[in-house]
């Protein structure tokens, strides 16, 4: 039994050593790091969503008269105008109404002739005191009675030929007739005299320019906002894109399998009538586009929190590259301080006011602001978005203030470095990070500030040149499993004869 334990004993040694031993040499193979060279590339953002095409306008055709469908001159499918005649409405009853007003109102203006012609005989007798004072205001009475019954006849007539008019349905809009609910012979019921609301004859609607309605994650709401463009893509026609632009975000949420979303509204021009109600589309909104940009892979980028642990993989000692990182920062302060910003930034991007209140210095670049924006709004907003990390904790009154930068129209612009013009987007999705750099044969930190990311790159905003390499590490967790696996086979194995750990 003894011989067969150091036999099991030799053979766990053995295994062990073959297993470290190709581990080693696999590490030995594999570079800590990659060296990937600041380059210029594209950088678009955009969030996709499914959604349903709808009319933005649509309109239930319902009859004022009710009687029996005489007519039907329209089909679904046809285009009508403003004013056409769309359904005919048995015209029997209102027609003999309008004839019975006219012949009222014949009987009201001879009652008034012969009333005022009394009135008339009836002053002058009254003057020569042939009748009395009672018979001239009875006489006087019958007149006015007589208007009356006339102004009463004439709008019997009116109201008559109002009805008679209204055995004539017409289209209040120019639209597509999109539904049919009537045929010859139907008898319907009265939109204005029923409680029910009247039988609904047709459906139109507009189709010049429609409406995609999407449902979008809450994740990628905060990305989303009003006027943005959309390309939009149906199944009937997938080589033939459509544009589009949002329209509005709706306030209220919708939960759909315990996902919270919002409904997105977009608007698109249908000219060509090819877009119809209730196809299935997919609407794609670009949130961004940065072309030719400096731009880095996102696996470059470090936080405070893990700089420590990438030093580490470098070699380097973390207190020292937390003591440059903080003196790149004191650096940044005192530019700022000298491109006039009161107290600096530690980032480089803190709001100052211009002498004339009319323009902010931000990262070194001169930006007009909109009415009724300060400086101090705006430092207080990318302050509390630094804190937060990111416009997602934002209140309703900061995202305001980001709006008003936002359709300045142009007013986030400014030199930036001679490459293109800033944009609000890059506050919304950029973030401050710090990457390791080779400068001078040696790595080093970098604290830099980032613009639009696609998830896979960066833009560059501050902190980094095209001369400049870029070194791409393993993450956090996987350094963190990595010693944890070491840490775990020294303990298990390291009294064992012939293993030792490297």
């Amino acid at each position: 039994m003894k011989r067969i334990g150091i036999l099991i004993l030799v053979a766990i040694t053995a295994v062990v050593a073959v297993t470290l031993a190709a581990r080693n040499s696999n590490e030995e193979e594999i570079p800590v790091y990659q060296l990937v060279p600041v380059s210029t590339r594209d950088i678009v953002v955009s969030a996709s969503a499914a959604g349903v095409v709808e009319p933005v306008t649509t309109v239930d055709i319902k009859s004022k008269a009710s009687g029996e469908i005489m007519e039907v001159r329209v089909e679904t499918g046809d285009v009508v105008s403003p004013g056409q005649l769309l359904v005919k409405v048995d015209p029997r009853v209102p027609r003999n109404a309008l004839q019975q007003a006219e012949a009222d109102l014949d009987v009201a203006k001879a009652q008034l002739a012969n009333a005022e012609s009394q009135l008339r005989r009836a002053e002058e007798l009254y003057q020569t005191q042939s009748i009395t004072e009672q018979e001239y205001e009875t006489a006087n009475l019958n007149a006015a009675t007589a208007r009356a019954q006339l102004v009463r006849a004439e709008r019997s007539l009116e109201d008559a030929r109002i009805s008679f008019e209204d055995t004539d349905v017409r289209a209040p809009i120019r639209g597509v007739i999109i539904e049919k609910a009537v045929e010859v012979g139907t008898v319907i019921s009265s939109a204005t005299r029923e409680v029910g609301g009247g039988t609904v004859l047709l459906r139109m609607a507009n189709l010049d320019t429609v409406q995609v309605r999407s449902l979008v994650d809450e994740t990628d709401i905060g990305k989303i906002r009003a006027e943005m463009d959309v390309t939009i893509t149906v199944d009937a026609y997938p080589n033939q894109p459509f544009q589009g632009q949002v329209l509005k975000i709706e306030p209220q949420a919708t939960v759909q399998q315990n996902v919270t979303m919002f409904a997105v509204l977009v608007r698109i021009p249908n000219r060509q009538g090819l877009l119809r109600p209730g196809m299935s589309a997919e609407a794609e909104v670009h949130v961004g586009e940065r072309r030719g940009v400096l731009a880095i892979p996102n696996a470059a980028l470090r936080t405070d929190r893990d700089v420590g642990s990438a030093a580490t993989v470098l070699g380097l000692d973390p207190e020292t590259v937390q003591q440059q990182i903080a003196a790149a920062r004191d650096a940044a302060r005192e530019r700022a301080a000298q491109q006039g910003e009161p107290g600096g930034a530690s980032h480089g991007d803190t709001a100052a006011a211009s002498p004339h209140g009319e323009t902010i210095t931000m990262g070194g670049r001169e930006i007009t602001l909109p009415e009724g924006v300060t400086a101090d709004q705006v430092r207080a907003v990318f302050q509390r978005m630094r804190e937060g990390g990111g416009p997602q904790g934002l209140s309703a009154e900061d995202r305001a203030v980001l709006e008003k930068m936002r359709s300045a129209g142009g007013g986030m612009g400014g030199g930036r470095s001679g490459r293109q013009r800033a944009s609000s987007d890059e506050y919304l999705f950029g973030g401050n990070y710090i990457v390791f750099a080779v400068r001078n044969d040696a790595a080093m930190p970098i604290p830099i500030r980032t613009g639009l990311t696609d998830l896979d790159y960066s833009e560059v905003i501050s902190g980094l040149t095209q001369a400049d390499t870029v070194l791409i590490l393993p993450s956090a967790s996987l350094l963190a499993s990595q010693q944890e696996f070491q840490e775990r086979m020294g303990s298990r194995f390291g009294g064992l004869p012939g293993v030792s750990r490297r």
